[in-house]
């Protein structure tokens, strides 16, 4: 795993951020160091599917990347006496090799990967979808469709877990949770120029909501039943039942 410096070095003109092959080549530390309690989220998925996954349907993954979660997902159900098949959406060609490369690394031999747009993804009959991180880079006036693809997707008790970054309607607490979470970075190693940069190149293109807009647009999706299970500063993630 390649160290994250993709914003190390000052630039002239810095560019809307994408996925490209220089964020795949350092994608898993890029992640650890900048989304807090990353591996706990998937603790908290690994807790729920011992609790929900039933084996009846594949476990499709929405913005897959490098299919970390995936790998993490088929080892602990394996160790469990399941046979998990997978589905992995990304709609970048770096990242998907990536994933490609992980999935045969680990010995995942269930799994899919497409590389497409999500919003284009026919999503099959499936018991769990996830999609962490990923919605909020998809345009706000698609994710009603996303979400109510997924909605009707899911097998009748189906899960959907969702993790994202937030904002609040407060201003004043919004950048307060914004300067905490550039002391979580700095924490992890980032220079004041990589977090500049970084901000810039996400304007505009990493698109939050607040909590009581994202669970209204879970609803209007058809599900009823959703609730934060997990909140830091301004990342969290949902969980939601058919």
């Amino acid at each position: 795993m390649g160290k994250d410096q993709v914003f190390k070095k000052k630039q002239e003109q810095v560019l809307p951020f994408e996925f490209n092959e220089d964020v795949a080549m350092v994608f898993d530390d890029m992640v650890s160091r900048s989304v807090p309690f990353y591996n706990e989220v998937h603790s908290i998925l690994l807790d729920i599917l011992d609790r929900t996954y039933s084996g009846k349907g594949p476990i499709v993954d929405l913005g897959c990347s490098t299919a970390t979660t995936i790998c993490l997902i088929d080892k602990h159900l394996k160790n469990k006496d399941f046979m998990p098949s997978f589905i992995g959406v990304d709609n970048s060609e770096s990242m998907v090799k990536k994933a490609q490369e992980k999935l045969e690394k680990e010995g995942v031999r269930s799994a899919e990967i497409k590389c497409m747009n999500i919003s284009d993804f026919r999503i099959p009959d499936s018991e769990v979808v996830v999609m962490n991180y990923t919605l909020q880079f998809i345009p706000k006036d698609k994710r009603p469709d996303v979400l109510s693809k997924v909605y009707n997707a899911l097998q009748d008790g189906g899960t959907f877990l969702l993790a994202e970054k937030i904002i609040s309607t407060e201003p004043e607490i919004n950048d307060l949770m914004i300067e905490l979470y550039y002391d979580f970075k700095r924490r992890n190693g980032y220079s004041e120029l990589e977090i500049s940069q970084k901000r810039e190149a996400l304007e505009n293109v990493l698109v939050p909501l607040t909590p009581k807009e994202q669970i209204n647009n879970l609803k209007s999706a058809g599900f009823e039943k959703v609730e934060m299970l997990f909140r830091w500063y301004n990342f969290c993630c949902y969980l939601c039942k058919k």
